[in-house]
């Protein structure tokens, strides 16, 4: 595969066959990369990547008929590096935000690590903007938490969460040796078949040496330990207990080292619509990367699916 270049230098707006501009939401500037017209479907990543880890979707989705438009979340890639506002229901309200910026009425999210937990809040959130849900990689809100208080295993699975907690020194890792931890990382989770290839680990590791996408990138994982025990974590649990009531695909990889299929499996009791539940077998953390092909055929066939059923 040869790889994009940016036009103007910068490690994040790559050329390719889609389009890069601005979109004004809940007080801050995102960068979104977008090809295709129809129903809108829009994609969120997850940590250590950048809107590019949607590379083999954005087209596959626009030929399919849909409006495929992928966004960096506040604080990486190309969108404003805030001083607060990581918690997930701000972020939730980010991607709200930014489908309402784009003139549609609703979205089809695609979520996707730290993206799917987002896709989980908003469609609890702000429901009639949420037409479908994709979530891959990361079970609903409430079962994760769960997971990594009562599960020992899925808690040492989760260990680099619990290491974002210290000050500082999480941020000067991710950037040492020119990022070397974000390659190490993807290469980690994956499966056996790599996520990306050496020189796609580069891309990702020069987004994240743009300056304060480190501790961007970890903030909102912070607010995820340190709110456990806060009014505000707790307010966000109970309100997490609203069922998703919009139609929902969950697809997770089996080998998916960093969030366990015990864990992810749960969600479906938090979900009062259609729910499908897809296990990718032999594939780790990063299914869409790992076998776009399998990802992307199973994602635009639920989303042309008129009746998705339980």
């Amino acid at each position: 595969m040869t790889l994009p270049e940016s036009s103007n230098g910068g490690p994040v707006r790559l050329d390719g066959p889609w389009t890069h501009r601005d979109v004004a939401a809940n007080g801050a500037r995102f960068h979104i990369a977008e090809m295709g017209d129809g129903p809108l479907v829009l994609l969120l990543h997850g940590f250590p990547q950048f809107w590019w880890t949607w590379r083999h979707q954005l087209p596959v989705l626009a030929e399919a008929g849909f409006r495929a438009v992928a966004m960096d979340l506040r604080g990486v890639g190309g969108s404003d590096r805030t001083p607060r506002g990581y918690d997930p229901a701000n972020l939730a309200l980010d991607v709200t935000g930014v489908i309402r910026s784009l003139g549609e009425p609703d979205a089809a999210l695609v979520g996707h690590d730290l993206g799917g937990y987002l896709a989980w809040t908003a469609a609890v959130m702000r429901p009639k903007l949420v037409r479908r849900l994709v979530v891959s990689s990361m079970p609903h809100p409430r079962r994760w938490r769960s997971a990594m208080l009562s599960d020992f295993a899925q808690s040492r699975a989760g260990s680099h969460i619990w290491g974002f907690q210290r000050p500082w020194l999480p941020e000067r890792q991710l950037v040492a040796d020119e990022a070397a931890l974000v390659g190490e990382l993807i290469e980690d989770w994956s499966g056996p078949r790599p996520a990306s290839e050496d020189a796609a680990i580069d891309v990702y590791r020069r987004a994240m040496l743009v300056p304060s996408t480190a501790h961007c990138s970890i903030e909102p994982y912070r607010w995820m330990v340190r709110s456990l025990a806060r009014p505000d974590g707790i307010q966000f649990n109970r309100r997490m207990k609203r069922p998703v009531r919009v139609p929902t695909l969950h697809l997770h990889g089996s080998l998916d080292p960093v969030m366990r299929t015990r864990s992810a499996a749960g969600s479906g009791q938090y979900v009062e619509a259609p729910y499908r539940w897809r296990l990718f077998d032999g594939l780790g953390h990063f299914p869409h990367e790992e076998d776009p092909v399998a990802f992307s055929t199973e994602l635009v066939n639920w989303l042309k699916d008129p009746e998705p059923d339980r």
